[in-house]
């Protein structure tokens, strides 16, 4: 079985800044992480490597910093990592995004492709089904049990707002997570003696056979026209107190303000 789990290196939401000319986030010298949806991604993968047996490769795309965790996922149990890096690809929106993932993807070969729901910069959980579309192969969103995968099938329960739907699918198939899936294992520390010797396999433009036009901001049909944080208008504070207080404090002034 072989297994690619795409991740997006995130950059820490407290230490987040705003290219002001380009409207894109700028990850130079700010901290990231693996972005949390990406985490339980990895996990499920490694799960069904577990009872399959297979490989398990971990894809990003972003700068030359993103190796960072690309070991970190080896760290946890990944066996290949792969880095799409190329300076064509700066500046791609979902659209492009999911292009180049998917170029990569299909000169890599996997029968199971897992992302996260959701990346929590951009928050837009398109990459997942893009991908997918490029590709020309099914995909289930939100997934939240794997029931039954064997070589050649796959059952799970997606999450949806009133409860859950009971999905099978043949492979190759690409599967979208969220939290309540699993809990992400911790690095070992045979693996992150691994991860720091792993080769990592990087490739750009001309190795996934990329069309130019379509990688990049060239290739983005959506472009950012501005950013900024909302305006926090509502009055707020802080309840202090024991917790009994605190809730005796919070029902009397929703009382007083007819809300109760």
């Amino acid at each position: 079985m072989d297994i690619i789990v795409c991740i997006k290196q995130v950059p820490d939401t407290a230490e987040i800044r705003i290219n002001p000319e380009t409207n894109t986030l700028m990850r130079e010298g700010v901290p990231s992480i693996i972005n949390p949806f990406d985490l339980h991604a990895l996990e499920a993968a490694l799960q069904i490597r577990e009872q399959l047996g297979g490989r398990v490769t971990v894809l990003t795309m972003g700068p030359p910093q993103a190796e960072v965790s690309l070991r970190e996922a080896v760290s946890m149990g990944a066996d290949e990592a792969v880095l799409l890096s190329d300076r064509a690809f700066a500046g791609s929106d979902t659209w492009a995004t999911s292009y180049t993932l998917a170029r990569a993807i299909k000169k890599l070969g996997a029968h199971l492709i897992f992302c996260g729901k959701q990346a929590i910069d951009g928050d837009t959980a398109q990459v997942g089904p893009e991908t997918a579309e490029f590709l020309d192969m099914p995909h289930i969103s939100y997934i939240r049990k794997i029931e039954e995968v064997r070589d050649d099938y796959i059952r799970v329960e997606r999450m949806m707002d009133d409860g859950y739907d009971v999905v099978e699918s043949s492979l190759p198939v690409l599967l979208t997570v969220v939290r309540e899936l699993n809990q992400p294992r911790m690095p070992s520390l045979k693996g992150k003696m691994a991860a720091k010797k792993a080769v990592i396999k990087k490739m750009g433009m001309a190795d996934i056979d990329a069309r130019e036009e379509d990688l990049g901001l060239r290739g983005s049909p959506t472009q950012v026209k501005n950013i900024f944080a909302p305006e926090i208008r509502a009055e707020r504070r802080m309840i202090g107190g024991t917790a009994e207080e605190q809730v005796y404090t919070l029902i009397k002034e929703l009382r007083e303000s007819k809300c109760l």
